[in-house]
């Protein structure tokens, strides 16, 4: 039996591929053209949330994509004004009402309704019982937006083309037709076959790349899409290494040529855009750059990012922002384009060894030497919550190396502190589960990270030992000695059982089970 692709479903897949590599103009064009809608939200959870909780300037981002009913779109916009007027953003309620199509249409479709607003506008209070009719008020009107607007919508898991390019690929490979081996790259489809690996904890050595002792990593990442590994070392260069081989990706032009990535200074931090086509690098005297990885160009300075080294970076999900944190105790938000610093928190009184955004795209969770986490407001800037995780009373600070947002349950974090023990909290400051390396002496975890689903919890200790801790048993399943010195960091591929660990012996060591 053959099996019909409707022509409609490619046009999705392409434009699915468009918006997630942020594309609008021809994304909006291949919709207009053809009258397809994608229609598709990362998560309708979120997506209502947003709605029920009144987070309107993110559900007007979110909709500008999508193709919904005019009256639903009524709806909306009509309960956004009234929101705005009873928060007396009286302006921000007149562009609305007047400036935006659908609040236009209400006007020539429902003058009465229109009116009522522009009524509600003009007066000097607000009265809910004029705003919302009878047995309704703004919660009840808000829940029933989110429920006629998630019917619009569905989810679809991220990079279909992709994926089905590489089960494709896998198929082949199961038919004989690809030898073991071949080197294929069709749009990435490799890294989308690697996708369903079981994880399992590391067994053995891979590969071993080495530096000059007074060149060691100081930091080290792969990219979500897997295809590059990249380390930053002490003396300022920006590497990218072929995993495989453990050599250096002469595939790049500006490698083969010798002309490398580079900073003034150490490269204390670096992270990844969503899609892996840009890397954002802070360095040891407080700067930071972005580069276009495929080119090894510079994008973008920021000169005086930090006034003392920059110790995390990561980008907002739409790569328009940059969030840093650094040994000047502050935590930052840069933004791309106008290449200024746009926000600053402060609250922490020793260094902010990490930031992070959460997953809602709301809040800022950091981590600190001063023993605590916090959350912040990302609107606001302001601290809503501090937690101190370490177990037991001491009398000094103890340090937290790093946080890491659960992938499968956003709700809750991983604490790595200088202790033999890490922990699993969540967002009320709860320990639900601890893991120790059951050592008194010299175990102390000095780095962390997760497996890509969070089933393992993987940390190092000053002992120079890498402890695998499994979630679900909640049992430590495995140790290995690492290395020989101090080790700095450690880093897991997004979709294969491959772990880096560097290390102050001028190493950076791969491996696998």
């Amino acid at each position: 039996m053959a099996l019909e692709i409707e022509s409609a479903d490619v046009i999705r897949l392409v434009l699915q591929y468009f918006k997630e590599n942020n594309l609008p103009r021809t994304f909006s064009t291949l919709q207009e053209e053809t009258g397809i809608t994608l229609n598709t939200v990362d998560s309708i959870e979120s997506f209502t949330s947003d709605i029920n909780n009144g987070h309107w300037d993110t559900v007007l981002i979110a909709i500008q994509s999508l193709k919904l009913p005019d009256n639903k779109l009524i709806d909306l916009y009509e309960h956004i004004v009234l929101e705005l007027i009873e928060l007396r953003e009286l302006s921000a309620a007149r562009s609305l009402l007047r400036q935006t199509d659908p609040m236009i249409m209400l006007k020539q479709l429902q003058p009465d309704r229109y009116i009522h607003l522009e009524t509600l506008l003009a007066r000097s209070y607000f009265d809910p019982r004029e705003a919302y009719p009878e047995g309704s008020s703004k919660e009840r009107r808000r829940a029933a937006i989110a429920q006629a607007l998630a019917g619009e919508v569905s989810v679809v898991p991220p990079a279909r083309m992709l994926a089905l390019l590489g089960q494709a690929l896998k198929w082949q490979q199961h038919q004989g037709q690809l030898p073991p081996g071949t080197s294929i790259d069709v749009f990435r489809g490799k890294a989308a076959v690697k996708d369903e690996e079981e994880e399992k904890y590391p067994t053995q050595l891979s590969r071993t790349i080495k530096f000059g002792g007074k060149s060691h990593p100081e930091c080290c990442k792969y990219s979500p899409d897997g295809q590059y590994l990249v380390t930053g070392t002490l003396d300022g260069f920006i590497e990218v290494w072929n995993f495989t081989t453990g050599k250096i990706r002469k595939d790049l032009r500006y490698q083969a040529q010798e002309q490398f990535m580079l900073m003034d200074d150490a490269v204390s931090c670096m992270n990844f855009s969503r899609d892996s086509e840009m890397l954002a690098t802070g360095s040891q005297d407080g700067k930071i750059k972005v580069w276009k990885i495929q080119a090894g160009q510079c994008l973008r300075r920021f000169e005086k990012a930090h006034s003392a080294g920059v110790t995390c970076i990561t980008f907002s999900r739409d790569g328009s922002q940059l969030l840093s944190a650094s040994f000047d105790q502050t935590i930052r938000i840069h933004g791309l384009k106008s290449g200024k610093t746009l926000k600053e928190f402060r609250g922490h009184t020793s260094f902010v060894n990490e930031a992070q955004f959460t997953a809602d795209g709301h809040t800022i969770i950091s981590a600190s030497s001063d023993g605590t986490v916090k959350v912040w407001s990302l609107k606001s800037t302001e601290n809503l919550n501090t937690f101190k995780p370490a177990l037991g009373s001491s009398a000094s600070e103890i340090t937290v190396n790093s946080i890491h947002l659960l992938p499968r349950n956003t709700e809750q974090f991983v604490v790595c502190n200088r202790t033999n023990t890490v922990s699993i909290m969540n967002m009320q400051g709860q320990i639900v589960k601890s893991f120790s390396s059951g050592k008194r002496q010299g175990g102390d975890f000095v780095c962390c990270t997760l497996s890509p689903r969070g089933e393992w919890i993987y940390c190092v200790g000053e002992d120079h030992v890498l402890y695998c801790f499994s979630v679900s048993t909640g049992k430590l399943e495995r140790t290995l000695t690492v290395h020989e010195k101090e080790v700095i960091g450690i880093s897991h591929h997004p979709h294969q059982n491959l772990i880096a660990t560097f290390s102050e012996d001028g190493s950076l060591k791969l491996w696998k089970p």
